[in-house]
């Protein structure tokens, strides 16, 4: 026997086994056919899984439950891929004795059950690289990234080639032989057009039991099925198409998507928003723009200063020693000490979008999509751009990558950025798959504040590094390595913050540097790891405020991206209109603080009681957190129902607003 022969064999003996098994179904063999060949390949792929996350699973005690669960999960997909054929069967029903229709139908059954059994395949086998960045299984952002097939291809192929290589591979030859053996296994319908008329409804009803999966008032849903405090384990409980294809649906309702959470009347909402100690003594007088407040700025300046944001990459605590991270970033620890510095600072989400709409809108996050791309926020959107823009400051957003990624472009050129620099502007010595190195977005970054400085006017400038970016390419005789091989995050981390320490100096023998307030802080960590339901301790990110006259301080209290915007406002000496409904720390640094994290479909409330998590479908969980060891802890007990509500109120005002177009500044 050849060496092609015996794999041939193999899939012909299967094949011929396959069609003995399931001859009884008739026309709907290889429908069958499918559902147990699928149920084969997802539970083998969460066998894989376990074994590798054996640690992690052991420790939740449902191992049986995992399997079993899973397999339910399993047949609501396979339910959903049973739909569309089934819905076909009635045009070809009465026909099927006849040579021709009976050809077409097996045709159209063969071709359909080997492309989901494809999709099924394509889908686990991404999943490991998936959990390693995220720590749950492919959801929305595997979506998300698919829009920007340039940057995502760029980075899969100089990071992850072997595993690209390999996954597309094995793909393509399973999915070989998956069509091999469904082919062989084809079976003549041979049924009557009564008997196919009459089991048609049947077997409808039978794909509707498995997608329903439940007898309660609400069909199962991925949150059915979170059954412990770990998300990745929960995750691998259901199937990565499954994910996925939920991720999409929610993705065509997230103009109302905080209210998976549940419902409370528009004024309570208001009302719990507004009693915020911070914004207790602003004055609410819009009926349209329910949050649009005056800020009295806190500093009197006689000229308003500049402001300059850095929006690092990637850059979490767990990358700053002081902050319980690794000692990678030297720069930054020594800046630290120079202006305020925020020791429980967190950020709302796990993208870089999710990281801007914080920072630069002061918007809070939901489970939707960030507005950086949601359709009814790509102008008149409230940022601090557009704030700054009608008090007479020029705005420019400057990025070593191309600036389209995202939609960022198009966010900021239609809410108040007059300038967008990117990549095209530059001419890089040093230019990675993400576009120019920090240093070369820094030295650009440098000329053009030059420039704006001798305009005379005020500038806002929004700076957004890319080298602490997957696959971690940066210039060579920099820095030295943090640990070999060269291209790792903690290396790439230390290359980022050498470009940042080195544009600070420069920055400070500048003549604007004495009139500019500059602001440090990372969008998001760079992975989203944990044992617990929600990983907290990710979110935790290094926030500094330096530059003009800034004082060293320290940020003690809990601290939310959505702050920055208000403090630095009154840093800068500006007093203004705008929705924001975070916190002006110059007016106020030590009352107890708040931080919102939004992780998945959970929505966390953190505050120095502990955390109060949000869920879809299910009850409101309370948690014990300690920054200190960064671990979070279940408890049996239900959350208080005033944290409750304040969580309810903050989940469900952005999603409000956004719908209603209503966080915008008055005509």
């Amino acid at each position: 026997m050849t060496t092609f022969a015996a794999p041939k064999h193999f899939l012909a003996a299967g094949a011929s086994r396959l069609a003995r098994l399931t001859r009884w179904a008739g026309p709907y063999a290889t429908l069958v056919q499918m559902v147990l060949l699928g149920l084969l390949l997802l539970s083998l792929s969460r066998i894989g899984l376990v074994a590798w996350q054996w640690q992690r699973v052991a420790a939740t005690g449902i191992v049986g439950d995992i399997f079993v669960q899973g397999v339910r999960a399993d047949l609501i997909l396979l339910g959903y891929l049973l739909v569309v054929p089934l819905l076909l069967l009635p045009l070809l029903g009465p026909f099927l004795a006849r040579r021709l229709p009976a050809r077409a139908w097996r045709v159209v059954t063969v071709g359909w059950a080997t492309v989901a059994l494809i999709l099924i395949v394509f889908l686990e086998l991404a999943t490991p690289r998936f959990i390693l960045q995220y720590d749950v299984r492919p959801n929305r952002l595997f979506i998300e990234y698919l829009v920007y097939p340039r940057e995502v291809a760029a980075t899969l192929w100089n990071g992850y080639r072997v595993t690209v290589l390999l996954g597309f591979g094995l793909t393509i030859l399973l999915g070989v032989a998956i069509w091999r053996v469904l082919k062989g296994a084809a079976v003549a319908p041979a049924w009557s057009t009564a008997k196919v008329l009459l089991s048609w409804p049947l077997a409808v009803l039978l794909a509707a039991c498995l997608i329903r999966s439940t007898t309660d008032h609400r069909p199962a849903n991925p949150a059915l099925f979170a059954l412990t405090g770990d998300s990745m384990v929960n995750s691998v409980i259901i199937n990565s198409p499954w994910s996925v294809l939920d991720a999409l649906a929610s993705m065509r309702k997230e103009a109302r998507s905080s209210e998976i959470y549940g419902e409370m009347p528009r004024e309570q909402v208001l009302a719990q928003v507004r009693a915020a100690p911070w914004l207790a003594g602003y004055q609410f007088t819009s009926p349209e723009l329910p949050t649009l407040h005056r800020q009295q700025a806190a500093l009197t300046r006689e000229r308003p200063k500049n402001l300059v944001i850095v929006l690092e990459e990637s850059l979490g605590a767990t990358f700053v020693q002081s902050l319980g991270g690794l000692p990678v970033t030297p720069e930054l620890e020594k800046l630290k000490g120079e202006g305020w510095w925020f020791e429980q600072l967190y950020a709302t989400g796990t993208r870089s979008v999710r990281g801007i709409e914080a920072v630069v809108a002061g918007y809070a996050p939901t489970p939707a999509r960030s507005v950086v791309k949601l359709s009814l926020a790509q102008q008149n959107f409230y940022t601090l751009a557009l704030g700054l823009g009608q008090q007479g400051y020029h705005t420019e957003f400057v990025y070593g990558g191309e600036a389209h990624f995202d939609n960022m472009r198009q966010f900021f050129t239609g809410n108040g950025f007059q300038k967008v620099t990117d990549r095209g502007d530059m001419k890089p010595k040093f230019e990675g798959s993400w576009g120019a190195s920090d240093e070369d977005l820094f030295d650009k970054s440098l000329e053009r504040l030059d420039q704006l400085h001798k305009a005379g006017k005020p500038f806002f400038t929004l700076i957004f590094s890319s080298s602490n970016h997957e696959p971690f390419e940066f210039p060579d005789g920099k820095i030295d390595l943090h640990e070999q091989p060269k291209q790792t995050v903690n290396n790439a981390v230390k290359y980022a913050d050498f470009a940042l320490g080195k544009f600070i100096r420069a920055a400070k023998q500048q003549a604007y540097w004495k009139d500019t307030v500059f602001l440090i802080v990372a969008d998001h960590d760079n992975r989203v790891y944990g044992d617990s339901l929600v990983p907290v301790h990710k979110f935790h990110i290094p926030g500094l405020i330096l530059g003009a006259d800034i004082e060293p301080k320290r940020i003690k209290p809990f601290a939310s991206q959505i702050d920055l915007g208000p403090t630095v406002l009154s840093l800068l000496g500006v007093s203004s209109e705008h929705p924001m409904i975070g916190r002006d720390f110059v007016r106020d640094s030590t009352t107890p603080g708040r931080a919102l994290l939004q992780f998945d479909n959970y929505f966390t409330w953190l505050d120095d009681s502990g955390a109060t998590i949000l869920r879809p479908g299910g009850a409101a969980l309370a948690a014990k957190y300690d920054p200190a060891t960064s671990h979070l802890e279940l408890l049996s007990t239900a959350p208080q129902k005033a944290t409750v509500d304040k969580a309810m109120a903050h989940v469900l005002l952005p999603s409000m607003l956004y719908r209603e177009q209503r966080y915008k500044l008055a005509k």
